[in-house]
C-alpha cells in the first residue's frame, strides 16, 4: 500500500474558484482502480494550506494514476488559480491498524 501526503498551497482567495477543479480531480481520483482514498482538506489555521492523504494499492494503481486524464486536468489549472508551492511525499506503508 502507498501513501501520498502533503500539502498545496494557493492563495486564499482563490480557494473557491479552485473548488470545482478540486472536486473534479478528487472524484476522478477516487473513481480509479487501486485508489483506496484520496481527499484535500483546508487547513483551519491557514486558509491558502490545502492538505492532501492519498491511498493507493500498489505502484502499479499510482502510476495509472499519474497518466489520467484528470490528473493532467487538475495539474494544467494550477498557473490560473496561483498553485505554486507543492509538498507531497510517497510512503509505502502495510495494512492499516487501528490506535
Amino acid at each position: 500500500m502507498l501513501l501520498v501526503i502533503g500539502t498545496i498551497r494557493m492563495p486564499p482567495n482563490r480557494f473557491e474558484e479552485a473548488r470545482s477543479a478540486m472536486e473534479s480531480m478528487i472524484s476522478g481520483s477516487r473513481g480509479e482502480d487501486g485508489c483506496l482514498e484520496y481527499s484535500y482538506a483546508r487547513d483551519v489555521l491557514d486558509a491558502g494550506l490545502i492538505r492532501v492523504i492519498e491511498v493507493w494499492r500498489d505502484k502499479a494503481a499510482l502510476d495509472a494514476h499519474f497518466r489520467s486524464p484528470h490528473i493532467a486536468e487538475w495539474r494544467s489549472s494550477w498557473p490560473a488559480l496561483g498553485i505554486g508551492e507543492r509538498n507531497l511525499v510517497l510512503y509505502e506503508s502495510s495494512e492499516p491498524m487501528p490506535t
